[in-house]
């Protein structure tokens, strides 16, 4: 008789086999850009704090502040009694830098794109997804329970093709769902481009900006600025430092989403300490210009390295650099190498990426000193040479 379990033993077999079992790792700061994981000190490298965010003095100290005005808790949702004085500013703020009517905060990156997608879309309706999307959009175009056909990373032709063929096929409304900066990859879409094709065809175009934000565009505050995106969504538990996410999109669909929209409807809000360090991290982002600046270069530096090293760093243009290897194996093997070099940088596998696509996802961030850089470039150059 099988047992009711087994399931469980017959999955973690398979991925220890294709080298795809995960584990939690404990992670300690340490100081700058060095955590402990083990009890060693390593570089950091996996980190998504792409501005040093997350332990700067103004974010803890609106936080504390927040947590001492408004206690620890949210104590709802927010169209119960949880929609606490402090969303409305943050709200208002974030708007008007994206250059929006108007935005809302949500719990997560996670929550906003699984159901955003899922509240706007119906069974009628189509959803073209760029293949390469988080998997959170992948959840949200799925729990929309509608079409979804995928177009080819960032291939403009193919994506017309299908607005071509879908146009007068009786769907209720058609959306276009991509990212501004690709997770995994760190190479960008093209936003002008999306923009005209979703007017053209009368598309709800959807970008997730969750790596952009903070990080790119103007003020700081990602590609879609001022470009006419219809629905915007991003974090900001990246380069924002913080936890949270956020929709900026017009007034109509805000309205909407506030009664149509499970993810704000029966989740509780956010406590008030998350609230002040965004509010914090929205001060400081705008007047970042310099270091944004210093942050794209430190990125060129790396990924030019790694070039030269005759690594393939896929078509990266920003601060998220991947070091496509291929196999799981060889990945994992790589991986190991850095941490005994006391760079502590992850190994990406399927299915988070694609089969024979596993790689080291580097992020460079502004904690990253010259040394750290190099630090990098010389262990992988060590590898070449050690592995060959």
């Amino acid at each position: 008789m099988q047992g009711k379990f087994d399931f469980i033993d017959e999955e973690m077999d398979r991925r220890r086999q294709c080298h795809q079992v995960r584990e939690l790792q404990a992670v300690e700061n340490a100081e700058g850009s060095w955590v402990r994981v083990g009890g060693r000190a390593m570089v950091n490298f996996c980190s998504n704090d792409y501005l040093g965010l997350a332990g700067h003095p103004a974010l803890k100290q609106r936080a504390a502040d927040y947590i001492k005005r408004y206690g620890a808790g949210s104590g709802a949702s927010r169209l119960v009694c949880g929609n606490h004085v402090f969303f409305a500013p943050v709200e208002e703020r974030l708007a008007a830098l994206k250059g929006a009517e108007a935005a809302m905060v949500f719990n997560s990156g996670f929550q906003a794109n699984v159901s955003i997608l899922a509240a706007l879309a119906d069974r009628e309706s189509l959803i073209l997804s760029d293949r390469l999307n988080h998997n959170s959009l992948i959840q949200g175009a799925r729990l929309a329970r509608c079409r979804i056909e995928i177009f080819d990373h960032n291939d403009l032709d193919h994506l017309q093709a299908l607005l071509e063929k879908s146009s007068g096929r009786g769907f209720s409304r058609i959306f276009i769902v991509t990212e501004s900066i690709f997770s995994m990859d760190g190479d960008q879409c093209p936003i002008d481009d999306m923009v005209s094709l979703a007017r053209r065809f009368g598309a709800i175009l959807v970008v997730d900006e969750a790596h952009a934000t903070g990080v790119i565009g103007l003020r700081g505050m990602g590609l879609t600025c001022g470009k006419g995106v219809d629905v915007v969504i991003g974090t900001f538990s990246k380069g924002c430092g913080a936890f949270g996410a956020y929709v900026a999109c017009s007034r109509k669909v805000r309205d909407y989403l506030i009664n149509c929209c499970a993810g704000i409807i029966y989740s509780t809000a956010l406590p008030p300490a998350v609230l002040g360090a965004i509010s914090g991290a929205l001060a400081l982002i705008p007047e970042m210009d310099a270091e944004r600046h210093r942050l794209h270069g430190q990125a060129d530096f790396l990924r030019n390295s790694l070039h030269r090293l005759g690594w393939d760093c896929g078509r990266s243009t920003t601060q998220i650099v991947p070091v496509i290897v291929g196999k799981e194996s060889d990945t994992l093997a790589l991986s190991e190498w850095l941490k005994k070099n006391d760079i502590f940088a992850s190994a990406i596998r399927p299915p988070t990426v694609e089969e024979n696509k596993s790689r080291i996802r580097l992020t460079v961030t502004l904690l990253h000193c010259e040394a750290d850089m190099q630090r990098v470039v010389d262990a992988f150059e060590q590898w070449k040479g050690y592995s060959a």
